[in-house]
């Protein structure tokens, strides 16, 4: 069995919407993308908070702040959108780290 790599990651198929036929169908799905850019936005500031929270725990009980294999996991979920999805994913860990080493101001 072949060990599964970054770049062997196929996105995973976008849902289907209708397309629209005039500029008021545009204006609706623009709306719509902006609050889910608004909802994606405060769920990566809860995400980061924690994940800092998990980090100071971590540290203070003596562990490393950063498990590796938790990360490949959390990687994992984000294959499914592709490389770029990998991408992504890498981002929100390294928001979630910090500054590593660093006190947080």
């Amino acid at each position: 069995m072949r060990t599964r790599t970054l770049m062997d990651a196929e996105p995973a198929p976008l849902p289907q919407i209708e397309v629209p036929s005039d500029q008021a169908g545009i204006d609706e799905l623009r709306v719509e993308i902006d609050a889910i850019d608004s909802e994606l936005v405060r769920l990566i500031q809860r995400r980061t908070a924690i994940s800092h929270a998990i980090g100071a725990a971590r540290k203070a009980m003596g562990g490393p702040r950063v498990v590796y294999s938790r990360e490949m996991a959390v990687l994992d979920k984000f294959r499914d959108l592709g490389p770029a999805g990998t991408d992504l994913g890498m981002m929100l860990l390294s928001m979630g780290r910090g500054q590593l080493g660093r006190p947080r101001g």
